[in-house]
């Protein structure tokens, strides 16, 4: 049996179009010949996420991006179509799938990020979703930090630089000057007064110690009279006791009664009252006394001068100077 000229011709057309479907496939990384799972994933944006893009686990490509479309709600929202080839994997409900970046470059992929369910997610599941940083974002995230420190540390070292040109401008350069000379100054008269208190020392070394021997000595004697010296802090002691427990509060009282007394009579004494008083403030008795000791002194002048007035003395007896001579 002989085929005809135009099978040949069609059979050869659909191989050519069977290799031309597969070879297409294979360049966008699907294999028609193993059976694939499919599953949607939705986001608010895909940052360069597109077809044939990896879908990955830990890693390791397991699939790609079938589709990329917006959703029906007009929202914004992305529904993407991955699908899985391995097919034996399990894939649980609960399983994140997230936009990562794959390379330096920026190049997009789904990592599938394997949940704890038991239950495992079925052909054509919405799987949950999520977009990772991207690494300008995450270079961002680092360097914003720095850059915020950066530009303050700028600020300050301007505030510094401007602060510093003021302090050095040449009248402060001149208060600098004049700073330096006069710590120099100091430090030379201090320098002077050392080597004057160096020289005071090595003069009077001998002298300084015989006054540390003295007092070594002084010491030394306390130390061996310390019974002697606690037995006089001892009677000490015992003689503030004493006076403690004596009555010096009566004492006082009765000496400040006394002093009182002896207040309220002078008071009276300089106000007359009394023979003492009168004869401390009336001056009769002294102008009296003073009368009467000048009469005596004309009287013992009197005497002196006229002694036959006062004394008669005769061998022969009184003269009778009224009786007539013969």
């Amino acid at each position: 049996m002989k085929i005809r000229k135009e099978i040949k011709i069609g059979l050869l057309m659909v191989i050519c179009l069977g290799l031309l479907f597969w070879g297409a496939n294979f360049l966008k990384g699907k294999d028609v010949f193993k059976k694939q799972r499919q599953f949607y994933s939705v986001y608010e944006r895909v940052d360069g996420l597109g077809p044939s893009n990896p879908v990955v686990i830990n890693g390791h490509k397991v699939g790609q991006v079938d589709e990329i479309r917006f959703s029906p709600d007009f929202s914004g929202k992305l529904i993407v179509l991955f699908s899985v080839t391995e097919e034996n994997f399990p894939i649980p409900f609960n399983t994140r799938a997230n936009i990562v970046s794959s390379d330096l470059l920026g190049s997009k992929a789904i990592s599938l990020e394997l949940g704890s369910s038991d239950t495992l997610a079925q052909n054509l599941d919405t799987l949950r979703s999520d977009i990772e940083e991207s690494l300008s974002e995450s270079v961002n995230a680092q360097i914003a930090p720095l850059k915020k420190k950066a530009e303050s540390l700028i600020s300050t070292v301007d505030s510094a630089i401007i602060i510093v040109s003021q302090i050095f401008n040449q009248k402060a350069r001149g208060d600098l000057d004049a700073s330096f000379s006069s710590m120099r100054s100091s430090l030379e008269a201090f320098e002077q007064t050392m080597r004057r208190a160096d020289d005071f020392v090595a003069a009077e070394r001998e002298h300084l110690s015989k006054i540390f021997t003295h007092v070594e000595s002084i010491t030394k004697n306390l130390a061996n009279n310390n019974e002697k010296l606690s037995a006089t802090l001892s009677n000490m002691e015992a003689i503030t006791d004493s006076l403690a427990g004596a009555n010096l509060t009566q004492t006082v009282n009765n000496a400040s009664s006394a002093m009182k007394q002896v207040a309220e009579v002078m008071e009276k004494i300089n106000e007359g009252q009394g023979s003492v008083g009168k004869l401390l403030n009336n001056d009769t008795l002294y102008t009296n006394l003073e009368s009467a000791a000048n009469d005596l002194d004309r009287l013992l002048l009197d005497m002196r001068l006229n002694p036959e007035r006062y004394v008669h003395f005769s061998i022969f007896g009184r003269k009778d100077k009224n009786k007539p001579t013969d």
